[in-house]
């Protein structure tokens, strides 16, 4: 499953028909759930609104979908996972080698 996303931009859709271009950065599997993290992918990184974004993976049948992670306990313990996967190396490197 992880590497069906890798690196790829999507087209999601939300309950209002909205849809939205989405950068997929990372997946990881938690207690056997996957949760993947997104930038926007149409928006400029300087943009007050642009976010991480953190979806989890539903199955409903034979189709899978992404689903937004609700209870606030989990969304955060889910993103220190992705932060310390995308950053993790450049906090324990110490002093910036361009500065």
């Amino acid at each position: 499953m992880a590497d069906q996303y890798g690196g790829d931009i999507i087209t999601v859709t939300d309950d209002e028909g909205t849809d939205y271009q989405l950068e997929h950065l990372d997946t990881v599997e938690v207690d056997g759930v996957f949760y993947l993290a997104f930038v926007p992918a149409d928006m400029d990184p300087e943009d007050p609104e642009y976010c991480l974004i953190l979806l989890r993976e539903e199955e409903q049948g034979d189709e899978i979908y992404l689903a937004q992670l609700e209870d606030d306990d989990l969304k955060m313990k889910i993103y220190e996972i992705f932060m310390d996967r995308l950053f993790g190396d450049e906090e324990e490197g110490g002093e910036d080698p361009d500065a």
